[in-house]
């Protein structure tokens, strides 16, 4: 005879224990584990937990893997991925984006970013921000930010013809101070000297053979004319741009992209007063430019 000392019971054959077994409410079997729990919420605490079992609870199903659970969280549930937590519903899931300081999560768009200074960006943009920051040069244009703007003329894209070397220009006049440059990386930045822009110009004779290579970087161009659009490009400028954020020291080719790490506010630099006098001052001077 077969004894179960849990039921304090007795079978006459091996099968009639294991069918007790199998039918009886005080013995819940995890077979993969050869475990034998007294009562069913004890074994569904056991595949909860355990790593060997990929188990989704509010489902009662079982997968073959971790992605393959992912995806079933995905399509049938409200669940965040991050910190591997279910929600009842997707308003208490978007609650828990808002609260938590792990997420950096724009409410009104109801989406998530991966980083603060992504989502201040974002904030930043024309999807949240009016196009309020008029164009210095007198075309007209608006735009949402001042790192917007200082591209705009950067580009020359400005009917005033400003440019990327008036911009530069402009800076090393005004900002004498070296509130955003670096004076040891400034061409002609002391008094009295040439204020000029070191220009890059290819010829014919940067033909390699197999395309226009430039002898700065090697990097090969298909044509003469790309090859020169790379040249003239901030790709091979100095890094006369500095953030004197305590804690950050970054450098930048070009003026919009300070701009616009100033107003990520990835390092605080942004709270700083004189740090907004100076680009308030700055932008106000690119209006004055003459040709």
């Amino acid at each position: 005879m077969t004894e179960c000392n849990r039921c304090n019971r007795y079978f006459n054959t091996s099968n009639a224990y294991y069918q007790h077994i199998a039918n009886s409410a005080n013995h819940n079997i995890c077979d993969a584990c050869n475990l034998d729990f007294t009562t069913w919420t004890g074994l569904k605490e056991h595949w909860v937990q355990s790593t060997r079992h990929m188990y989704c609870q509010q489902c009662n199903e079982h997968y073959g893997g971790r992605a393959e659970l992912d995806r079933h969280y995905d399509v049938a549930h409200s669940w965040c991925s991050a910190c591997r937590v279910i929600f009842t519903n997707d308003i208490g899931l978007k609650e828990h984006y808002r609260q938590s300081p792990l997420h950096h999560y724009c409410q009104p768009c109801n989406k998530l970013f991966g980083s603060a200074s992504n989502l201040t960006s974002h904030l930043n943009s024309s999807t949240h921000r009016p196009k309020d920051v008029a164009c210095p040069g007198g075309c007209g244009g608006k735009f949402v930010s001042r790192s917007a703007l200082v591209l705009h003329l950067e580009n020359g894209a400005c009917a005033s013809g400003i440019n990327r070397n008036m911009v530069n220009r402009v800076v090393r006049q005004y900002d004498t101070s070296n509130i955003i440059t670096d004076p040891a990386r400034l061409i002609g930045g002391g008094p009295g000297t040439a204020q000029q822009e070191v220009t890059y110009i290819a010829t014919a004779a940067s033909w390699n053979g197999q395309g226009f290579q430039c002898y700065l970087c090697n990097k090969v161009h298909s044509s003469l004319r790309g090859l020169n659009q790379h040249l003239a490009s901030p790709k091979h400028q100095d890094e006369i741009y500095v953030c004197r954020g305590s804690a950050c020291g970054q450098r930048f080719r070009v003026l919009s992209a300070l701009v616009a790490h100033i107003e990520s506010e990835k390092c605080g630099i942004s709270k700083f007063r004189y740090v907004q006098s100076t680009m308030d001052s700055l932008l106000g001077q690119m209006g004055r430019l003459t040709f």
